[in-house]
Parts: C-alpha cells; sequence; structure tokens
C-alpha cells in the first residue's frame, strides 16, 4: 500500500470502519467484474469504492475493491487495470 497514492490508505481505512464514505451512492456498491480482469467470483463477491483525485472535482477514475476474503484490488484508470494491494505494507 505504500506504494499507491496516499488516498487508497485513506480508503481502506474508511473500508474497515464502515465509513462514511464521500459517495455514499457509489461506495460500497457491488462491482461486477463483467471484464473478468479479477479473479471470477460469485456474484456479490466484490465491492468497489471511489479512491479520491486531489484537485479533481468529481470522483475520477481511482477505485479500491475489496473482496469476500479481504483481497484488495486497486485501480487508477477506471477498471482498465488492476494491482493487487498488500494492506500490511
Amino acid at each position: 500500500m505504500s506504494t499507491l497514492p496516499a488516498e487508497v490508505a485513506s480508503t481502506y481505512h474508511l473500508i474497515i470502519t464502515g465509513g462514511p464514505f464521500p459517495y455514499p451512492s457509489h461506495d460500497g456498491v457491488v462491482f461486477d467484474n463483467r471484464e473478468k480482469r479479477l479473479p471470477v467470483e460469485q456474484p456479490g463477491y466484490y465491492h468497489e469504492y471511489t479512491v479520491p483525485t486531489p484537485g479533481y472535482a468529481g470522483r475520477g477514475a481511482r477505485r479500491l475493491i475489496s473482496g469476500a476474503r479481504h483481497e484488495l484490488y486497486y485501480t487508477g484508470d477506471h477498471y482498465s487495470s488492476f494491482v493487487v494491494v498488500d494492506s500490511t505494507r
């Protein structure tokens, strides 16, 4: 996590504490993984959260995806690519 934007750690903290989230109608919703860029799991397995982009007025392209077994994935390009996030680092 230490190599990612600082806002990723802030968003992760909101996830583990239950919010409040900056975009409550979008944060915590089911991520469908339609493009199959993450490991394929049953519907409802993944949830997405907005990672704020400094200086950007809207939601931006950055997201943190959490899995039901506590795995984390970060995308800085709105789901085109993902990196595995180690929350212990």
